[in-house]
C-alpha cells in the first residue's frame, strides 16, 4: 500500500471516531426531528451488518471503495472489518478505540472521545438532550426513506453534516462530509437488529511484533 491509499485508508476508518461526510441536499426542518430521531435510535441495542463504503473528493471523483462487516452494542462498543481490497480492523471497547493496519504493521491506540460532536456513534445513546444540544437536527423523505440531517452547533468538531437514512425503523445509510469538502458513503445490508454479539469481538488483542502508537488528546 502506498501512502496515497494508507492517508485515504485511515481517512476512511475515521468514521467510527468520529469523522463522516455526505451529500447535501436541500432538508426541510421538522419541529420535533430530534425527538423523532431519538425515538428511532432508542430501541436499537446492537446492530451487526455488511457494509459498502465510497469516498469521494470534492469534485465528486471516487478515492476509494472497500466493504466488510461491522459490529455495534450499546453503549460505545464497535467493531469495524475492512475485507477488501485491503485489510483493516478498528475495534472501541468504550474506553480506547483500536486501529490496526496490518500491511503498516501498526496499531494507533487512542481513548475514546465522549465529545457527541466528535463520536457520532455517542447519538446511537438515544438522549434527546445530546442530540438538540449538540445538533441542529433536520428531515426529509428521500427516495421513500426518512433522511436525518445533523449539522454540529459548536465549530470544534470533526465533520460537518452527517446523514442518516432509515428505511422503516432500520439505519441503512450513513452519508458524511467534512471541512475539506471529501465525502464518504456507506451503505449498510444482510443487517441483523439487537442480537447477541459475543463481547470478545470489541477487545482488540495487540498483535505480536507490530509498531504501537498511542495517540492522546
Amino acid at each position: 500500500m502506498n501512502v496515497t491509499e494508507s492517508s485515504v485508508t485511515k481517512q476512511g476508518a475515521k468514521w467510527v471516531l468520529g469523522v463522516l461526510g455526505v451529500v447535501v441536499m436541500a432538508p426541510t426542518v421538522w419541529a420535533d426531528a430530534a425527538q423523532q430521531l431519538t425515538q428511532r435510535l432508542e430501541p436499537l441495542q446492537s446492530y451487526n451488518a455488511r457494509f459498502d463504503q465510497q469516498i469521494f473528493d470534492g469534485s465528486g471523483e471516487r478515492l476509494q471503495q472497500a466493504h466488510g462487516e461491522m459490529w455495534l452494542s450499546r453503549p460505545g462498543l464497535l467493531r469495524w472489518e475492512v475485507e477488501a481490497p485491503y485489510t483493516q480492523t478498528v475495534v472501541s471497547d468504550g474506553e480506547d478505540v483500536y486501529l490496526y493496519d496490518p500491511d503498516l504493521e501498526q496499531v494507533t491506540v487512542q481513548e475514546v472521545d465522549n465529545r457527541v460532536t466528535h463520536t457520532p456513534a455517542l447519538l446511537l445513546s438515544g438522549s434527546v438532550d445530546e442530540l438538540t444540544q449538540n445538533y441542529e437536527v433536520m428531515h426529509k423523505q428521500e427516495d421513500g426513506k426518512d433522511v436525518f440531517m445533523l449539522v454540529p452547533i459548536s465549530a470544534d468538531t470533526l465533520f460537518e453534516e452527517l446523514h442518516l437514512s432509515f428505511d422503516d425503523e432500520t439505519l441503512t445509510r450513513l452519508l458524511m462530509t467534512d471541512s475539506t469538502g471529501q465525502r464518504t458513503a456507506i451503505h449498510f445490508s444482510d443487517i441483523s437488529l439487537n442480537q447477541w454479539i459475543d463481547e470478545r469481538q470489541f477487545v482488540f488483542d495487540i498483535p505480536d511484533n507490530v509498531d504501537v502508537i498511542r495517540d492522546t488528546h
